[in-house]
């Protein structure tokens, strides 16, 4: 009698776990599927491919434990060191603005939590980004290697400077406010590349900005008004 109690007590465990597990994974999967209707496509997001490396990308990893019931909520959550992960549609419209592609070599300044460079993973070849706040990086690249995100890059340094050894880049994604554009990000952008930056004061609202390259030659256009945490340097 002992001997079975003891056989089957441990089975029992893992069957319970094992329940628990896949409905704690629908459950995330729900709420995915939910945030692409509810707040992208009703929004107007409708590049396919956005929509579906959003719908991939499990947004509940790349936040603290304690934020992981709000992971898929349309809003910015706080990921520490004073730094936000954005709200998935800001993400999702950044994403479909510069119009990536599976060829596309991406340079995104400002990898936070490493959310935005996840979702970009899933479209395009390879993933170069920036951050400057070194435990900051160092938790984005354990979450990274542990999904197994093999075409992300991660580097801790001053965005400010780019990735030159990597450039040019098809498109580059800054996820902090800056107070001008970069000059050395605007060197690293390919002939007919696209960036898309948040231009204005540190804790004010700021203008989502577009900059395309066209012979040799910069065009911006402001998209939209928006709250992003400040472009931080190296002598902050």
């Amino acid at each position: 009698m002992n001997k079975g109690v003891f056989i089957l007590l441990p089975i029992s465990i893992i069957l319970i776990s094992v329940i628990l597990l896949v409905s704690y994974t629908d459950h995330f999967s729900r709420q995915r599927e939910q945030m692409v209707h509810r707040q992208l496509r009703a929004r107007g997001i409708t590049d396919s491919r956005t929509l579906e490396a959003m719908r991939n990308t499990e947004r509940h990893h790349f936040v603290p434990g304690s934020q992981q019931r709000f992971a898929y909520d349309d809003r910015p959550l706080p990921i520490g060191h004073g730094q936000t992960i954005s709200q998935p549609y800001i993400v999702a419209y950044m994403t479909e603005i510069i119009e990536p592609k599976s060829h596309y070599n991406v340079l995104e300044i400002g990898t936070g939590s490493g959310y935005q460079a996840a979702v970009l993973a899933e479209i395009v070849d390879k993933v170069y980004t920036i951050e400057i706040i070194e435990a900051l990086g160092k938790q984005a690249i354990e979450v990274i290697d542990k999904l197994g995100y093999d075409n992300i890059y991660v580097k801790i340094a001053d965005g400010y400077y780019g990735w030159e050894e990597h450039a040019p880049f098809d498109a580059i994604v800054v996820t902090a406010a800056a107070e001008h554009i970069p000059p050395p990000l605007v060197d690293q952008l390919r002939e007919g590349g696209k960036m898309i930056i948040p231009v204005g004061s540190p804790f004010r609202v700021q203008q989502l900005m577009l900059v395309e390259k066209k012979n040799g030659r910069l065009s911006t256009k402001n998209l939209m008004p928006v709250r992003f945490v400040p472009f931080r340097r190296a002598d902050d």
